[in-house]
């Protein structure tokens, strides 16, 4: 028995559900997963959390009381619900994939099923992962965990939230986007670098990307080379399509998520600041968190998660 499983057992841990998240998803496996925590000896508390704000004031309730084990049952804007709750103390993270995307426990190498997860959390180890801090030009900050930008994804995000949340995996994202860019106008965007790793640049594009992980929306990979633990940010301009593009895309999209480099326009930075030519909304993990002009910096090693047992880099 690992000296981590034995930190488990005799700590205490709690479970934040996100009711909500996936459709059902994470209500749906609750009762399962609960009895996984129970056959391995781990006492948890499981709360069903009723929004954000819920989430992240038990969280630091929690976190007041010496718990020293937090997890996240729901998708990427679940768990950076957590993250914001947690930073800057000693606790330990975790996610269990049950919302619609799951980019960010894609990129830690977790099994996409909330069943898998949970057994090999449990068999895990603590990880050091980066995380994203924006701030929007009203002076709000936030950090997310994988994926965030502004254009197209911002309107694909909300049907993907909305009309088509009940369609599962990537293929939600894929019609979502397709819809979104029947009534979308190419955005000017300038990304500047404050830190001087590149001249800045001007494009006219369907979105601009900031992430920490490779993909977004269920495994559709913009920023292939983005990493959780390197320390840097990748930031991503996808270029204005034609319909026939668009449509000649689909099939690989649905297929293995994969852009055409061609069709990409690709930078690492540790801060960038975007700006854009008309009033825009930018989004970390598919929430909203504020109007552009906005900064977004790297935040290295920010927190430990609970993450598989390294075989190589599960990231890769």
């Amino acid at each position: 028995m690992s000296h981590f499983r034995d930190g488990l057992r005799e700590s205490r841990t709690v479970v934040f559900v996100n009711p909500f998240a996936g459709a059902g998803r994470a209500q749906k496996y609750l009762p399962r997963v609960r009895q996984i925590f129970e056959a391995e000896k781990i006492p948890a508390e499981f709360i069903l959390t009723k929004s954000a704000d819920d989430l992240e004031s038990r969280a630091k309730s929690a976190i007041a009381g010496a718990c020293r084990f937090l997890l996240a049952m729901g998708g990427d804007g679940t768990l950076q619900g957590l993250v914001n709750a947690a930073i800057g103390s000693e606790v330990l993270l975790g996610v269990l994939p049950a919302g619609g995307g799951n980019d960010f426990s894609m990129a830690l190498g977790l099994p996409s099923h909330p069943l898998a997860a949970a057994r090999v959390l449990l068999n895990g180890q603590p990880r050091s992962v980066d995380l994203l801090r924006a701030r929007t030009v009203d002076s709000r900050e936030r950090l997310y965990v994988g994926g965030g930008g502004v254009g197209l994804d911002v309107d694909a995000s909300r049907y993907a939230a909305g009309p088509y949340r009940r369609i599962p995996g990537r293929l939600r994202y894929v019609v979502s986007a397709v819809r979104a860019w029947r009534e979308f106008g190419p955005l000017q965007v300038r990304v500047e670098f404050p830190g001087g790793e590149h001249p800045d640049i001007e494009a006219r594009v369907l979105l601009a990307g900031v992430l920490n992980a490779p993909t977004y929306g269920a495994g559709l990979r913009v920023a292939p080379e983005a990493r959780l633990d390197d320390g840097w940010l990748n930031v991503t301009l996808v270029k204005t399509l034609s319909a026939l593009q668009v449509f000649a895309l689909v099939p690989g999209l649905l297929k293995n998520g994969t852009l055409p480099a061609t069709y990409l326009q690709q930078k690492r930075a540790r801060k960038v600041l975007l700006r854009t030519d008309r009033p825009c909304l930018f989004h970390g993990d598919g929430e909203i968190l504020g109007p552009a002009p906005v900064e977004i910096e790297v935040v290295p090693g920010a927190v430990k998660v609970m993450a598989p047992p390294v075989c190589g880099d599960p990231a890769r």
